[in-house]
């Protein structure tokens, strides 16, 4: 059952690159204190190229859910090639701007097997 699902998610990645855009996925891990040091460690900033659509919300979905803002986008975003999941600490890089992610974050994940996120994303 599992190549099923691995060749979904290579259907899901051929089309998104065919039809959306790459996108950077950009995560900051704060550092740590180290006591015996007394300092700080510095942050690590991790950052991964993807395949994603960002879209408009339609006026349905402004009736249906009150989280959605005036500018908020919906990217989804391949599963596929990506070597961790988006969190809500990321950031998305997309169409030239710097966009956060709004919870919910939605994974299609049928079998143990990411396919797709589904991120609500703001600038």
């Amino acid at each position: 059952m599992s190549a099923f699902y691995d060749r979904m998610a290579a259907t899901a990645l051929r089309l998104i690159s065919q039809y959306g855009m790459a996108v950077t996925l950009r995560t900051v891990t704060p550092g740590g204190y180290d006591p015996e040091l007394g300092e700080t460690t510095p942050e690590t900033i991790t950052e991964q190229v993807g395949q994603g659509i960002l879209a408009d919300y339609t006026g349905l979905e402004f009736q249906a859910n009150s989280l959605i803002k005036q500018g908020d986008k919906k990217l989804k975003l391949a599963a596929k090639g990506l070597t961790s999941a988006p969190s809500l600490l990321s950031k998305v890089i997309a169409d030239g701007k710097t966009w956060s992610i709004v919870p919910p974050l939605k994974e299609i994940n049928p079998a143990g097997t990411p396919l797709l996120y589904e991120l609500q994303v703001r600038v």
